[in-house]
Parts: structure tokens; sequence; C-alpha cells
């Protein structure tokens, strides 16, 4: 049945919510019906009468859950001054995110849920593949433009504000890169880290705790395999969440 378009109820017959027929009156004299069957019959599905289904009886009724349901959304995205995000038709950008202004999304990244990109100082640019997780902030500024590279990744709860990631780089839960500072490519910003104004993060760097402070040095182990595996494990992840996430209605 298309949406909005409402059909005629077929005589002598009561259609049930999913739009055929609850019974089969093919086989029904007209003189076989009686004064509220219909009534008894709606009163428990799948039985004659107002008793219980033998499979229903004991059980308590289970948890009141909602209906997925499969509609167009509108796009989180809003002009600023007459400056419209824009984005590829295969990156993806969660329904509860938010970007605003001067953003432009790349082919195959992600935008996830309630992340805030505002682009009104300046523009955001998400390169191919990367990826902004729940929750994180970035805004624009002038100079530098604010870029996440190629494959780069921009964790949960960040803050990323006018500065540069590099490709592939990988930005851990809470941390903080402030203006103008430069995160180097497959640099690993460890959880929780700032990344002091102007500062920049030489390629292949391991950052934990401030960055005003030296740097650990180059990656290995298992920061290295993080910086490896992450921007596949995200372009994957978003396709499925792209594919099979619906909203619920009670």
């Amino acid at each position: 049945m298309r949406p909005g378009v409402r059909t005629r109820r077929p005589e002598g017959r009561s259609v049930g919510g999913s739009g055929t027929c609850s019974h089969d009156n093919r086989n029904r004299r007209d003189d076989d019906t009686h004064p509220g069957d219909d009534q008894r019959r709606d009163e428990r599905p799948g039985t004659g009468s107002g008793e219980e289904a033998p499979e229903q009886r004991g059980r308590h009724p289970g948890p009141v859950r909602g209906r997925l349901i499969r509609q167009a959304r509108p796009m989180p995205l809003f002009s600023f001054e007459g400056v419209t995000p824009t984005m590829h038709p295969d990156a993806w950008i969660a329904p509860t995110a938010t970007l605003v202004g001067d953003v432009h999304v790349e082919a195959d990244a992600s935008i996830w849920y309630n992340a805030v990109l505002r682009a009104d100082f300046g523009r955001i640019i998400v390169r191919e593949g990367a990826n902004v997780q729940d929750g994180s902030v970035l805004h624009g500024g002038d100079d530098p433009i604010t870029e996440v590279g190629p494959g780069a990744t921009i964790g949960h709860l960040c803050v990323v504000h006018g500065c540069v990631i590099g490709a592939e780089a990988v930005i851990g839960n809470g941390a903080t890169i402030q203006d103008g500072a430069r995160v180097g490519a497959r640099c690993l910003v460890g959880a929780g880290s700032t990344v002091a104004p102007g500062k920049v993060v030489d390629d292949g760097t391991l950052v934990l705790g401030d960055v005003t402070a030296s740097p650990r040095g180059p990656l290995t182990g298992s920061a290295a395999w993080w910086v490896r595996t992450n921007p596949d494990t995200y372009r994957l992840l978003a396709r499925r969440h792209r594919d099979g996430v619906s909203p619920v209605v009670g």
C-alpha cells in the first residue's frame, strides 16, 4: 500500500492492520455468521473466542517495543550566510549529527551521531575515508583551514579547533587539538591528550598527555595497529549504519 493512499474496505469483510482480510469468508454462508463474531474474533488474535490462545497461557505480556519504520529524514545540514555544507553521495552522515556552513565531506567519509561540524569562521574539510565519531566538535578557523586528512579518525568527544589532522592519524577519545596545530600523518594522539596551539607533531608520532611536553616517539605495537586498521574498520561500519539504521517510533 502506498503511503497516503486510502483504500476502500470491501463490503462484508473486516480488514486487519496489515491491509489483508482478517478471516476468510469464501466458504461461509451468510446465515453462518452470528452477532458478536467479529468482536470475539478481535479479542485474541488467532482464536475464534475471547479465550487465550494455548501458546499464550501462563505467559506474561512481553515488553512493549517501538515499531521500526523506514522514512525519508532531512539531512542534518544547515546553511550559514548562504553557504551550505556539501557531501559526496558515498559519504555517510548520522541523522543526529549537525553540519553548519562551509563544510565539505568527501567520499567514504563518515560523520557519527551527535557530532557537530560548524564552519562559520572558516572551512572544514573531511577528506576521503575519514571519520568523525560520536559527540566530537569541529570548529573551523581562518588559518589554517580545518582539515581531517584521508582515512583519519577523530574519536568520541574530541575537540578539533582550527587545525590540521594528517592522513590516517588517530585522535583518541576526548582529545583536544587547538588552533593552528598540525598533527602529522599516521600519528596517534592518546585519549584525553591536548595538542597546544601552533604545535607541529611529526608524522608517525605517539602523543600522550600534554603535547607541550616531549612526544613519546615513533609508533610501535598496539598504537601502530590502531592507526593501520582503524580507517577500514570505520568505512565498513559506516556502510552498515547507512544501510541498517531505521528510526523507532512508539
